[in-house]
């Protein structure tokens, strides 16, 4: 018999153009920015792998698709299987969970993944409700956020409302986490070949069925890493212990053992350093991260910053 908590596959998305990101993205898809010398992404692998035994992978690419086969060449992280999906066009959420049905289980749920998140609360509860209600998708919530337009109804738990787009007014909002559950049953809502949000299919099921479900996870620590100070703010994250089960993994690490820092330098104790980069005699980094093969120069100061290899 199955492990009711475990999720053996995961669309995660990473097609986005992350324009928010720029210039980090410029040259890089979102969830290949490095966080503690480690593509985002693996953070998400790591999450999946260690709270829901996933094995799977399915990853959509669009913007700068090379970067992802070289860095996962063999298609395999911790012995775990990752399919790409290259979109020519990007479809949007919707469009993007359609373009992989060949991929998905016929009679198991699914999970999708926003790529651009770094978080490590707890999913086994939201697999166990998933499972028990039958609902066709159970999102993952969170009390609080600053794109908190989802309504949701803790009785009954199901989301009644997103954006307020039925006009139901609720003064129960939640923010979504970019995380969600979704059941074979759920498919029919897509529409083959459309380019749109998963909010449309979702409303649409919300008015047909009322079978979105939700759940409410404050537990641990979520964080969008949609713009550079986000992204600077996760460095603080990692560099306090908030990530624990993060810190298992030696991939992860604040400073490459390959960067070159002068004796001369001072490095705080948050920022993080890349492989193959150097920083000079004099030169002070504070809350930053210095990218693979960049300098900071004798005497300069980079305060909350990201210093890239290339202008």
């Amino acid at each position: 018999m199955s492990n009711p908590s475990t999720i053996s596959k995961a669309f995660i998305l990473g097609a986005g153009l992350g324009t928010r990101l720029r210039p980090l993205t410029n040259q890089l898809p979102k969830p290949l920015v490095p966080v503690w010398n480690a593509p985002l992404i693996t953070y998400a692998f790591d999450h999946l792998i260690h709270d829901l035994g996933t094995s799977q992978f399915m990853v959509n690419t669009h913007h700068a698709a090379g970067k992802y086969a070289e860095l996962f060449p063999e298609l395999v992280y911790r012995d775990c299987s990752i399919d790409f999906r290259h979109e020519t066009v990007l479809l949007d959420t919707a469009g993007g969970l359609d373009n992989i049905r060949d991929w998905l289980p016929d009679d198991s749920s699914f999970l999708v993944y926003n790529g651009d998140i770094l978080t490590d609360l707890p999913l086994k509860p939201a697999v166990e409700q998933h499972e028990a209600t039958g609902d066709l998708v159970t999102l993952v919530l969170r009390s609080g956020g600053a794109n908190a337009n989802v309504a949701f109804d803790a009785d009954s738990r199901k989301v009644t409302d997103m954006r307020n787009a039925l006009g139901t007014d609720s003064e129960n909002l939640f923010q979504f986490t970019g995380i969600y559950l979704v059941s074979p049953r759920f498919l029919p809502y897509l529409k083959p070949g459309k380019v749109e949000s998963i909010v449309m299919p979702f409303l649409k099921a919300i008015q047909n069925e009322r079978k979105i479900g939700g759940i409410v996870i404050d537990e641990g620590h979520w964080s969008d890493l949609g713009d550079v100070p986000s992204y600077l703010n996760a460095l603080e994250l990692l560099a306090g212990g908030e990530f624990p089960a993060f810190g298992l993994h030696p991939n992860k690490c604040r400073i490459h053992s390959m960067a070159k820092i002068s004796p001369g330098a001072k490095v705080d104790e948050i920022s993080s350093i890349g492989a193959m980069s150097m920083i000079e005699d004099g030169a002070s980094v504070n809350r930053s991260a210095v990218w693979p093969q960049a300098v900071v120069k004798t005497g300069q100061t980079v305060d909350r910053e990201v210093v890239l290899p290339y202008a």
